[in-house]
Parts: structure tokens; sequence; C-alpha cells
């Protein structure tokens, strides 16, 4: 490992310590996010031959622009697919389309509501995906929970639901998608086998958390609120279904089509956005401009997108450099054979950095046997999907799910880490044991 090596590594870790300890240094986490971004990419070009030895002369500054635009292009997908889901998900909120989803959770059970927000999170992330999943949730508990207090230990159980929920659907997270694409594992051999113990790394944390809540909410914060629109009700379950089913269809966009998946996310928004049009054309309501989605998207926090923005390209720079690939070795290197503990340790580091270019390591340096644990849905490739997906839960930062609710509920990484994260493990470790007793038992 080189000196300047080191010092990317450094100037990255450094960037990660002042992200989480943001609640100490007042500095918002997306400006630090973007300069952790640029520095190690400034720190890259002081030396590019020393990463791309084989590439000659003045080739390698091109060859490096190129390696940005790439990396810019991934994350550009991503966040597209985030604003526009975002944007959805607000149009469908503020004309009254999740009016009759409040009315279904609803309760003055704290420890109810809890129940039926975190099986409606699990089971909604693997039909959708974990991050449309947390921004609809998120949306509709701010309908149900009005102190910020309680809020917030609801707002992580739908983060630790979402990634659970995602882990065991095809389409239910980003890794999840890049090992069925690959082939690596299969629609029914990762429900079947997955299922429970994903189930199990959600249901002990909502039990952990379910401690924290007792008696039940005021009658006042938990009356039916007056509808936000002048909409008729058929107009606003026409706009749940288009926002909703719309966003269950993206993935079906996706195999029908092969285009990218913030493609169908923009043929979503683009359909829902001329249908509310034509709805205000027809009200009489005189605040029309207020609801429009013009409008609607200057609600949209780009903060959060600035975040994620500066995470996923300063990653891509441990990912140049070859960090990730050669953690990935020395783990194969120092637990041959124990891939319950490799995946273990990769699900612990997905919470720390991207899942993404974890997962797209471990798919680079393991290749598929034809039997085995490296099998197609063998237990290293399973492991490897209920790992980074689950994994992800014990920071907030650790998933693109705990991203966005850490920007629409403004939550601290240290309050997360200090009340969220060993619970989280616990329920990430309960999973793994229920696997390998499946794996021992049944198959």
């Amino acid at each position: 490992m080189t000196t300047l090596t080191i010092i990317i590594v450094c100037a990255f870790v450094f960037g990660y310590l002042c992200i989480a300890l943001e609640s100490l240094t007042k500095v918002n986490k997306a400006a630090i996010a973007l300069l952790m971004c640029v520095v190690c990419w400034t720190l890259l070009m002081m030396s590019p031959t020393s990463f791309y030895p084989e590439i000659a002369g003045d080739q390698v500054i091109h060859h490096i622009a190129e390696v940005i635009e790439h990396h810019l292009g991934d994350a550009a997908g991503t966040l597209f697919f985030l604003m526009g889901a975002m944007t959805i998900v607000e149009i469908v909120d503020s004309n009254g389309g999740f009016n009759f989803v409040r009315d279904a959770l609803k309760t003055r059970s704290k420890k109810k509501l809890m129940w039926r927000v975190a099986f409606m999170t699990f089971f909604l992330s693997a039909i959708l995906d974990n991050l449309t999943t947390s921004i609809v949730m998120i949306m509709v508990l701010r309908k149900l929970v009005q102190s910020r207090e309680e809020r917030l230990l609801y707002a992580a159980l739908i983060i630790i639901s979402a990634n659970s929920g995602g882990a065991f659907s095809p389409i239910g997270d980003v890794t999840t998608i890049m090992l069925w694409i690959k082939g690596v594992i299969t629609t029914q051999g990762v429900i079947t086998e997955i299922f429970i113990p994903s189930l199990v790394s959600m249901i002990i944390p909502a039990a952990i958390i379910s401690l924290s809540l007792k008696g039940k909410f005021d009658k006042e914060q938990n009356l039916p609120k007056a509808d936000i629109s002048q909409f008729t009700k058929v107009q606003r379950d026409i706009i749940f279904w288009l926002g909703v089913g719309g966003l269950i269809f993206v993935p079906i966009f996706k195999t029908l089509t092969h285009l990218p998946p913030f493609m169908g996310i923009l043929l979503v928004l683009g359909v829902l956005w001329t249908t509310t049009e034509i709805f205000h054309y027809n009200t009489s309501e005189d605040d029309t401009m207020a609801k429009r989605v013009s409008d609607i998207m200057t609600k949209i926090d780009l903060s959060t997108i600035m975040f994620f923005l500066g995470i996923l390209m300063a990653v891509a720079v441990l990912q140049e450099i070859g960090i990730l690939t050669a953690m990935g070795e020395g783990l194969n290197e120092a637990f041959a054979g124990n891939y319950y503990l490799i995946n273990g340790i990769i699900g612990v580091l997905s919470s720390i950095v991207d899942n993404v270019p974890l997962v797209a390591g471990c798919m680079g340096m393991y290749p598929v046997a034809a039997e085995g644990a490296m099998a197609v849905d063998g237990i290293f490739w399973q492991l490897l999907a209920y790992c980074a997906g689950v994994g992800g839960s014990m920071l907030i930062i650790g998933s693109a799910a705990g991203v966005v609710v850490m920007g629409l509920e403004k939550i601290t990484f240290g309050w997360y880490l200090k009340r969220i994260t060993w619970i989280a493990f616990v329920g990430y470790l309960c999973g793994i044991l229920i696997y390998w007793i499946e794996r021992i038992l049944v198959f």
C-alpha cells in the first residue's frame, strides 16, 4: 500500500468521522460528504500513474476523466431514481392519496402501531424497494405520530424493516438486483431460504424497540386530519394507484425494456404529473399552484441528494484505488471456507461504506461454481444477499433507506448509533443463526 493510498484512506475516514459527529460539529453532513469526495479525487490526481501504471503519459488523465464520468453516471442513476421517487410520494401525499393507508394503520396503541408499521414496511419493501418504501412510510408516519421523540423510534424501525424486507426479494434492494441479474441467486431460491432469516432480523429489533413504547396516543393527535386537497375521493384514489402502482411497475418496466430503473421512475412521474395537471384544471380550488408538481418539487430535500452524491463518489475512489478489493481478498485469506464469518463481516462493512461496490467487488472476486457454496443459490451468494442488505441497518448511513430517512426526519448519526445500532446488530446476528439452522435441518 503506497503512501498516497494511505492518505486517501485517512481523508475518507476523517470525513466519515465528521459526518458521524455532525451533532457536535454542527456542520451539515452533505457539505462534509461533498468535500470528502473532492479531496479524495484530488489526492488521486496528484499521482495518477501510481494507480494506473499500465497507462502511459497524458492518456492517464483522459482515463481518469472517463472513470469519473462512469462513476458519476452510476451515481446519477441512483440520484434521479431517488428524486423521482421522493417527488412521486410527495405528490400522492400532498393530494391526500395516503389517507386510507393512514386510516388502515391508525390506532391509539403505540405498540400496535409499531407492529403494523413494521410488517407493512417489511412486505412493501419486497414489492417496491427499501428506498421507495421508506419514503412512503415516513410520509404516512408523519400523519400518525406528532411527537418527534417517539416518531424517531418508529422511523428507525422503518429503516430496519425496509432493509430486512428488501433482502429476501430479488427486486427489494440494489444488491439483490445485482446478484439476481448476475444469475447467482434465483427468485425462488432467495425467497424460500432468506425470507425467514429476514423476518427474524425485523421481528427481534421490533420486539426490543417495543419495550420503549408504552401507553396510548392522545386522542387529539390521532384524530383523522382534514383532507388537504379538494380533489374527489375517486381522484385521490387515482393519484394513489398511479403513484404507488407506478412504483411497483418500475421493475417490470426494467425487465421489459432493459432500461435503467430511473427511466421507469421518470415515466411514472411524467404520467402522474400530467394527470394532476388535468385534475387541477378542472377544480375550483383557489390555490391550485401550491399543489402543482412544479411547486412540490421545491420541497424535495436537496441536501440529502447532495449527501448521497458525495458518499457514492467518495466510495468510488476507494474502489478505484483497490481498497475494497483488497479488503475482500484479505477476508478470503483470513477466513477461508467460513462463509458465514466472511459474509457476516461484509455485512458489518456494508453499514460503513456503500454495499453496492462491496457486492460488486465480491462478484468480481469469487467465481460462480458448478456446485457447493459458490454455486447458484449456494450458501455464499444467499448469505451475501442477506448480509449486504440487512447489515446496512446497523448505521444510519449504511443504506439508501437510512440516508433518506435521515434526511426526511433529521435524525443524527450519533442518536442512531447510541439507540439503534446494537438493536439492529442483534437482529442481524439472529437472522444469520436462523439461516444456519435452516441449512442444517431443512436444506
